[in-house]
């Protein structure tokens, strides 16, 4: 059948670490906690406090595990903030807007079992650094990154720390946060499909949303065959009440798709059933004032859900930046994250080394 890659669930947890400089009115250090792409906890240099975002945080940890992990996220803040000045200097840098970055975490394929770690960090939105689980060494693109990968591989014992960290104790509180929010990250909620259109001239976009979690493939089928050419698809946007959207974009003649059976179909991770939308003039949605069903939403609703993710995106897009450029190496898997000398298992593999 279609889309058989949309129903395997693989579960991931991910910490975010972002110093920036000259960034205005955001803050200077921002630490973010992610399980199946929902924040679970958030620190940044303005409050100087790691606070929950999910209620069911409050039952997986100790606690005094709030007041642990701000301790942990300030002494991070003092390390990225003189490690962001250390760069400048190595790439000849004064002023300017700059961005340095820690990605880490784990995901785990709750069909197969396989695991995988990844620990990065990137300047101004490229590759600084990586840890290769494998050799346990470090992965240097650049002559300034080469320095840090000479420093960091002397610490053997801390390279072990890494290792242990991400094989073993994140997989095992990725399971334990999965349990405990079972109810929120374990859930599926249906999408809502819609094909709009702005003018009779512009692409016809199938709009997929309310939808969780994140996965999601969005495909136009012409007469049960699937299209790839004259179609665009957008990203994976978060709505505001933890949802997901998604849209997909074809480029067709009205008298094409009258001729012929056009359908957008949509599945999402784990849910079987297929969410089938067959291109008729009944069905399209404009702001043009030819149709039908719910005049003019697709210049209110549909635009400005995506005005808001868009909004909520800005503090994921600044987090990541410089991850979105690592994507690309899709190759270099299996990175874990540096880990300080904190004796707490679940701590073990938070913080951050000076480079």
């Amino acid at each position: 059948g279609l889309l058989h890659s949309a129903s395997a669930v693989t579960h991931s947890m991910k910490y975010f670490y972002t110093a920036s400089s000259e960034v205005s009115n955001f803050p200077e250090f921002m630490v973010v906690g992610m399980v199946d792409g929902v924040q679970m906890f958030h620190y940044d240099s303005n409050s100087q406090k790691v606070v929950p975002k999910q209620d069911w945080m409050n039952k997986a940890v100790d606690p005094q595990y709030w007041e642990r992990n701000t301790g942990i996220s300030m002494n991070s803040q003092q390390i990225f903030k003189v490690g962001i000045n250390t760069l400048k200097q190595r790439f000849n840098q004064s002023g300017g807007v700059h961005t340095w970055v820690k990605m880490y975490g784990c995901e785990w394929d709750e069909d197969t079992g396989v695991t995988e770690g990844f620990m990065q960090y990137g300047y101004d939105g490229e590759d600084f650094v990586a840890f290769d689980l494998k050799t346990k060494t470090w992965i240097a693109p650049t002559p300034q990154s080469f320095i840090t990968k000479q420093k960091w591989e002397r610490d053997i014992t801390l390279n072990e720390q890494n290792k242990h960290y991400l094989t073993q104790t994140c997989i095992e509180w990725l399971k334990k946060y999965l349990d405990y929010g079972k109810s929120t990250l374990m859930r599926t909620d249906p999408p809502s499909v819609s094909l709009l259109q702005k003018t009779p001239s512009s692409p016809m976009t199938c709009h997929a949303t309310g939808f969780y979690p994140s996965g999601v493939m969005v495909v136009w089928k012409k007469d049960g065959q699937e299209q790839h050419e004259d179609v665009e698809n957008g990203e994976t946007l978060p709505n505001d009440d933890g949802t997901f959207q998604k849209s997909s974009h074809l480029t067709v003649t009205s008298e094409e798709w009258k001729n012929n059976k056009y359908q957008c179909v949509v599945q999402v991770t784990g849910i079987t059933e297929d969410f089938i939308k067959v291109l008729t003039e009944s069905e399209i949605q404009t702001n043009w004032g030819k149709t039908n069903r719910g005049v003019n939403t697709i210049g209110s609703a549909p635009i400005i859900g995506g005005v808001v993710a868009l909004l909520l995106l800005v503090v994921v897009v600044v987090v990541v930046v410089g991850v979105v450029m690592w994507r690309k190496k899709k190759g270099e898997k299996g990175f874990v994250p540096a880990s300080t000398s904190d004796t707490d298992s679940e701590n073990s593999g938070k913080g951050a080394q000076k480079i």
